[in-house]
């Protein structure tokens, strides 16, 4: 009898040893070496290469499973929404902070992470995107960030004898300048791309919080904010000067790339991403021909740039892995294990220690610019019911002579209330 009590205290000893080796490598505190994390995400976003390391990297160092949900994108949001109605929510949740966000209760549904250890590691800007309008953080940032603005070819600027602009003045008199010597001065793909409107609406909405918060408590609508309107009067009147040239209605995704590298437009509002993963080679300019400046959109003078949307990990407050999911997180957050999954990837840092990335030339020239004028992402993720889908059909009404300016700025309006009261 003694023997087999002192085997079974020698087998109890190793197992606690190997408990306490696993929760000192990120594992579940508890020190279950088969537990089994859920992570409930697209399936093109699970599927990104930082995303398949920073798995790997966690399997292997605590020899826990990572249990990948991953619907078509298309049906993404109504399986989740799903999912979390029924019960079944996973213990890590990836959501951009959209509009979508507000079809699930997110004080009901999700654990807020102020409190969590890796908090002061992220940029302001990744932390500012992450955090609603009561100051909670909501979820990890655990994406490819870009800074958004008006990216220009630099190259053929200079050939012309002329310069980026400083104010909304000189951006209008250089688009003139450039449409009336042959040139198309903006690619706006009018074709089925949808972001390009939210840069103009940022700064009213991320420099006016209580302009928002109307918004959002049904005491004003668009119609009722002048610079809604002065911007849907300046994309008006850019396509009929000729601004965005004769194909625009035509134009989508897939022709910004030649558009770009051939010359036929000079300049185009998106991220700086967009030309390590999308610009085509081979064609007359690269993205060393290009640099970046302030959007200028007639409702901030100075211009502004957009900061990243990002992906956010989430953990379910309901989940029945709470503390597991959060040290998965903090086990993405250590920089030992974000700088490997980020080695190579073009993207701007999210952490402060993140350094394996590669970080554009034309956002590092543009630094001090950014600075002063970035804004985090806020019309499409701050206000109730924002849809780009519906703003673009919105201003392809408008564009395709249907309605006016008046009309335009309605049918966003009526739209967002849709989405708002059919939540």
């Amino acid at each position: 009898m003694r023997r087999k009590r002192t085997r079974l205290f020698s087998i109890l000893a190793l197992a606690l040893s190997a408990a306490v080796l696993l929760a000192s490598c990120g594992g579940q505190k508890s020190g279950d070496s088969h537990l089994t994390l859920t992570v409930l995400g697209k399936r093109s976003d699970l599927g990104k290469t930082y995303m398949t390391r920073i798995f790997e990297r966690y399997e292997t160092a605590t020899g826990n499973e990572v249990k990948i949900i991953d619907p078509e994108d298309s049906e993404y949001e109504a399986e989740a929404v799903r999912l979390f109605q029924e019960g079944k929510g996973p213990d890590v949740f990836m959501h951009f902070h959209n509009a979508d966000l507000n079809r699930f209760d997110v004080a009901a549904d999700f654990r807020y992470l102020n409190d969590q250890a890796w908090v002061d590691d992220l940029t302001d800007s990744a932390r500012a995107y992450c955090t609603d309008s009561d100051g909670n953080l909501l979820g990890l940032p655990f994406w490819e960030s870009s800074v958004s603005g008006c990216y220009y070819n630099k190259t053929l600027l200079d050939s012309l004898g002329l310069k980026a602009a400083a104010t909304q003045a000189e951006f209008d008199t250089l688009c003139q300048a450039l449409a009336e010597i042959g040139y198309t001065p903006i690619c706006w793909p009018a074709d089925g791309c949808s972001w390009m409107a939210q840069f103009g609406l940022d700064p009213i909405f991320a420099d006016d919080p209580s302009t928002l918060e109307k918004l959002n408590d049904h005491e004003i609508a668009y119609a009722d904010i002048p610079a809604v309107t002065d911007l849907i009067q300046w994309i008006a009147d850019a396509a009929g000067r000729g601004w965005f040239g004769d194909r625009y209605l035509n134009t989508g995704w897939s022709d910004i790339s030649s558009t770009l590298a051939s010359g036929k437009a000079v300049m185009t509002f998106i991220w700086d991403t967009w030309f390590y993963t999308d610009l085509e080679e081979g064609g007359k300019y690269t993205v060393d021909d290009f640099a970046l400046m302030p959007a200028f959109l007639n409702t901030a003078e100075g211009g502004t740039y957009e900061g990243g949307n990002l992906n956010m990990m989430m953990v379910n407050r309901n989940g029945a892995q709470v503390e597991a999911a959060l040290d998965f997180l903090a086990f993405c957050a250590q920089p030992e294990n974000y700088n490997a999954a980020f080695a190579g990837i073009p993207t701007v840092s999210c952490f402060k220690g993140q350094t394996t990335n590669i970080q554009s030339q034309m956002v590092t020239d543009a630094a001090a610019s950014i600075a002063a004028k970035e804004r985090v992402s806020t019309a499409a993720t701050r206000i109730e019911g924002y849809s780009g889908d519906d703003v673009a059909a919105a201003l392809n009404s408008m564009f395709r002579g249907e309605t006016d300016v008046k009309g335009c700025v309605k049918m966003m309006d009526d739209s967002r209330l849709s989405r708002t009261e059919n939540g």
